[in-house]
């Protein structure tokens, strides 16, 4: 498994899904751009503020369950597989793993503060390779994100089913 971390989340207000991209922690810095509902990236969106203890959304409820309530640790959100267009996760503990959507896995281990990590072959086979070659000078990174950027905010997850559109 090899750990990563949000490094984006992507929402845009016409029918283009959101993305959220996972960086590769250490490495040759892959991206594993991965779309979802709007309610799952916003779900993560919600880990970056403050949560509200008397009125908690379901994933932080679901964070303090698994902090205070489970017999077995929380270890880490794994990203599994990926099937055409939706990835699929595991919600690791010491003795059992549980199936779930990517986007919470990734938000329920933002909020509890544990691993998020991706099998070597769904990364190979869906991410991004940076460029290996050479680092490129900081005008030229900034310029080669942008690229990226504006590729997410142009592509759907139909564009990659390999099937040729009519």
């Amino acid at each position: 498994m090899i750990e990563m971390k949000v490094a984006e989340i992507r929402v845009a207000t016409d029918d283009t899904p959101p993305v959220v991209v996972l960086a590769e922690i250490g490495g040759p810095g892959r991206l594993l751009p991965i779309w979802m509902t709007h309610g799952g990236a916003s779900a993560i969106l919600e880990v970056t503020e403050d949560p509200d203890e008397l009125r908690p959304s379901i994933h932080d409820l679901a964070a303090t369950v698994l902090e205070q309530l489970s017999s077995s640790e929380f270890e880490s959100a794994d990203i599994i597989e990926c099937d055409e267009g939706p990835f699929y996760a595991h919600l690791v503990f010491t003795d059992r793993k549980l199936p779930a959507r990517a986007s919470d896995a990734i938000a329920l281990a933002m909020r509890a503060g544990r691993p998020i990590r991706c099998r070597d072959e769904v990364l190979a086979e869906w991410g991004v390779a940076a460029e290996a070659a050479s680092q490129p000078a900081p005008e030229q990174a900034e310029d080669e994100v942008e690229r990226f950027l504006e590729f997410l905010d142009s592509v759907t997850p139909e564009d990659f089913t390999g099937e040729d559109k009519p």
